[in-house]
């Protein structure tokens, strides 16, 4: 078990921790995105610019970069001279979107697994745990709680900045067509269980195991996928 073992330049280091400083931009970006994946604003929603900031109270600047940055992720579409529009939830583009999920988060799971720290390591044990109990009470809500954990624990801890942008730009399609489909597609206890399984094999620095892990969960995520068709 390493600690840490592969280094990471030191510019590395100060770039992650520069892009934890969150933004205007970051703020707005984060609050449209949570309100387009729990689809409060709806696919095919026409968004208003000027409604956005007096709701969020933030600027028009930030509200626009946050919005160009939405529609280079996928979740609106800018319409010049027209206006933004939430994209519509399209389940070939999910399997599309699948394909690519499939080889950065094995790579992410295998770097997290050589690269996190002891703390880390135990946060991860930790979060196995938790993901399994929350399978055996099928607790939807402990789930959802615990997977945003891990998520977010396997990004800091793969330290790759490339990895993490490319995580983050799939994340809010991958969010909100499980918000649309769980409630009657998923199976909790497969799910939070094959979850747990990535957790602990990161805990435990087994990166080959930690690959394994995640594509037994992206397959299951495909199964979820066809399952609400």
């Amino acid at each position: 078990m390493s600690d840490g073992a592969e280094k990471v330049p030191d510019e590395s280091r100060s770039q992650a921790r520069r892009a934890g400083d969150m933004t205007m931009t970051d703020r707005a970006h984060q609050m449209i995105e949570s309100r387009i994946v729990a689809l409060d604003l709806e696919p095919g929603q026409v968004l208003s610019e000027s409604q956005l900031v007096e709701e969020l109270g933030i600027g028009r600047t930030p509200v626009r970069e946050a919005l160009q940055r939405l529609g280079a992720e996928g979740l609106v579409v800018v319409m010049p001279r027209r206006g933004v529009m939430v994209s519509e939830i399209n389940i070939a583009k999910q399997f599309q979107l699948l394909e690519l999920r499939r080889e950065v988060e094995r790579l992410c799971a295998i770097k997290a697994a050589l690269r996190a720290t002891e703390a880390e390591r135990a946060r991860f044990a930790e979060l196995a745990d938790k993901l399994a109990a929350s399978a055996e009470a099928r607790d939807y809500e402990a789930f959802m709680r615990y997977d945003l954990e891990f998520n977010q624990a396997v990004l800091a801890a793969c330290r790759n900045e490339f990895i993490q942008r490319s995580m983050q730009r799939m994340q809010g399609l991958s969010r909100r067509f499980w918000f649309q489909n769980y409630r009657v597609a998923l199976d909790l206890e497969r799910c939070a269980n094959l979850h747990a399984d990535v957790a602990r094999k990161i805990s435990e620095g087994d990166e080959s195991g930690a690959g394994e892990a995640s594509d037994k969960l992206i397959d299951y995520i495909y199964e979820f996928t066809r399952a609400t068709l």
